[in-house]
């Protein structure tokens, strides 16, 4: 009689103790179903991968939004939401969102780019970059004809500036009288960049030069020595641009190897 008394006490006991196990393990308890803390702590995590820090005030508030996302969703289930086509659908595109996430996710966790490819591209940035800078301006018209009576019309006295934002059809540098900023000979194509490294600094072409663009009067007002950042200043865009670079060449086999009928 003594050892059955015993053990219904001990059983009474672990009874009264398993509501606290349950909350242990479980944020709340929803209409007899558990809602795992498991679900707050996968919340919290995509907010920090966002970067937005979780505070307590949040956490709070977090955990309020888990426990009503359980009380909606037992509400649509009890609706047969979760029967209907549309329903069906929204879950594929999920399912299929979460799967290339993780996909791309894992590719670019075992593909990384290496502080080596950094500095090679930066390297090749630089190689292709140095040397002198020119600070150029330049009038743009249609033919060459008109380009030789601007050309003379500058050599009679007439400011580069007014004729550039009165004749020029380039949108971008006409209206600051022909100013193309600073920049490398390589931003230019080949005819432009071919007359207006011969000048000298004030020079201006004797004779129009053409291109894809139409004809072009060149003025170079300086030049400079290049002054390009360091590789510690740079270093994290060129990173993610070769990131970029890696998941899309991915992107492009994959779709390469793809059977698409």
């Amino acid at each position: 009689m003594k050892k059955l008394m015993l053990a219904a006490a001990a059983a009474a006991a672990l009874t009264a103790l398993a509501p606290t196990a349950a909350l242990a393990q479980n944020l709340a308890i929803v209409n007899g179903k558990p809602v795992p803390k498991a679900r707050l702590e996968a919340l919290m995590e995509q907010l920090k991968r966002a970067g937005r820090p979780v505070t307590p005030e949040m956490e709070g508030q977090l955990k309020e939004e888990v426990v009503m996302r359980e009380v909606f969703m037992q509400e649509a289930q009890k609706r047969g939401i979760d029967a209907t086509d549309d329903y069906k659908l929204q879950m594929e595109l999920a399912r299929q969102a979460i799967m290339i996430r993780a996909l791309l996710g894992d590719y670019q966790a075992k593909n990384p780019v290496t502080d080596a490819e950094v500095k090679a591209e930066y390297d090749k940035v630089v190689g292709a970059n140095a040397g002198k800078e020119y600070r150029a301006r330049h009038i743009l018209v249609e033919n060459e004809d008109e380009a030789k009576k601007l050309i003379a019309q500058i050599k009679k006295g007439d400011k580069f500036e007014d004729l550039a934002k009165k004749h020029s059809k380039d949108p971008g540098s006409g209206a600051n009288g022909g100013d193309l900023d600073w920049a490398n000979p390589g931003s230019y194509v080949k005819e432009f960049t071919d007359a207006m490294v011969k000048l000298d600094k004030g020079q201006m072409t004797e004779v129009p030069v053409k291109s894809q663009f139409g004809w072009h009067i060149i003025r170079v007002d300086d030049t400079r020595q290049a002054k390009l950042p360091s590789l510690e200043e740079v270093g994290p865009q060129i990173k993610q641009q070769m990131q970029r670079q890696k998941m899309e060449k991915f992107q492009e086999e994959l779709k390469a190897k793809a059977k698409i009928e």
